[in-house]
């Protein structure tokens, strides 16, 4: 059963937060401000985090940026901010940091669970289609020294893993089934997304740029832009 931590400082959302997830079959947990929250987070290791952005002790964004900075299996945990700042500049700040969704409040219980699910899936191991075996050519992705393995969510460059959110998770997926390619923000969307949703351009240069440094961090550069075009995947040598 997927566990899913809800940080907000009002109880009754957290209550139709709960309830809305509990009976899709989720288990929760509760903080009530961001320093409770991170170190749940960081404790529990949830499947995600839905986040409330105006938080006391530490606002959710602060949150979200110490989550990411956290290391290990915290720092790839995907965040869905639900906050009343329904500005683009918000949500461009909360994908910018680390968020992997935005919804604003007031919000309708059963979108908030189709948008877990949808982020939960971008970064969910694929079963494999014959049964029992270890991973195949076929499961395993490879292109020069970056390797994505679907069956276990696992990326690696040279031998390194990498941590990915579900979203840059799902984008660079997109990007490996057709190295060289040249893709479009509408392309990547569709692939990295699982259910049909309008997403803005700033929205996907966000995570794009995400993805870069993590691999920047490495010395890696395996995304390329082609300004007025979109992106591609390199060689990766």
């Amino acid at each position: 059963m997927p566990r899913v931590l809800i940080v907000d400082d009002d109880p009754a959302i957290r209550e139709v937060v709960r309830f809305a997830l509990s009976r899709a079959g989720f288990d929760t947990l509760e903080a009530a401000d961001g320093a409770a929250g991170l170190a749940a987070a960081r404790e529990a290791a949830p499947d995600l985090v839905v986040l409330d952005v105006v938080l006391p002790e530490m606002d959710g964004t602060e949150m979200c940026r110490a989550l990411r900075a956290s290391g290990g299996v915290a720092a790839a945990i995907p965040v869905l901010f639900l906050s009343s700042r329904d500005d683009e500049v918000d949500r461009i700040v909360g994908l910018e940091i680390g968020g992997d969704d935005y919804l604003t409040k007031p919000f309708s219980p059963r979108e908030l669970v189709a948008r877990v699910r949808a982020v939960l899936r971008r970064g969910a191991p694929v079963p494999p289609a014959q049964p029992a075996s270890p991973s195949t050519a076929e499961e395993m992705m490879r292109h020069g020294r970056l390797a994505l393995d679907p069956g276990m969510a696992r990326v690696t460059w040279d031998g390194r893993e990498v941590a990915l959110t579900a979203t840059e998770f799902g984008l660079l997926r997109t990007l490996l089934r057709r190295p060289g390619r040249v893709l479009n923000r509408d392309a990547l969307m569709d692939g990295a997304y699982t259910v049909e949703r309008v997403v803005s351009d700033r929205t996907i240069d966000s995570h794009v740029r995400r993805l870069r440094a993590k691999f920047a961090a490495l010395g890696a550069a395996p995304v390329e832009t082609l300004p007025g075009f979109g992106y591609r995947l390199g060689s990766c040598d």
